[in-house]
């Protein structure tokens, strides 16, 4: 089982980046995605979540109307898509397919720091 993330990097404040993560070695289209971040000295916390169809999704109050969070079932992939972001966005952003408590999996995470 693998989730490898990428897309991150360093933006300034305002601008935008698109977080990709590719599944392999599980039946993806079955899964919850969902991305986290987790910013230094905090705990990790949910961005965004996809239901394993793509017909659902939830998003953190913070995020709300700047990021977008989209799965493409037949390349196993989940993206994120950030706009407008913000120096607090900065942290660490981990991929998650979940299925159920035993089948749950993470990524390594890609950094994403915003920043003049």
């Amino acid at each position: 089982v693998q989730l490898v993330e990428s897309g991150g990097g360093l933006v300034q404040p305002g601008g935008s980046l698109r977080l990709s993560c590719a599944a392999s070695g599980f039946t993806f289209s079955r899964y919850e995605m969902s991305w986290y971040r987790q910013a230094s000295g905090l705990e990790r916390e949910l961005v965004a979540a996809i239901s394993s169809t793509g017909g659902n999704s939830n998003y953190a109050d913070s995020v709300k109307g700047r990021f977008t969070i989209s799965r493409d079932n037949a390349k196993n992939t989940v993206s994120l898509q950030m706009n407008s972001l913000k120096p607090e966005d900065t942290a660490v952003y981990y991929c998650r397919g979940r299925y159920s408590r035993a089948y749950d999996y993470w990524g390594q995470g890609t950094q994403v720091t915003v920043s003049s």
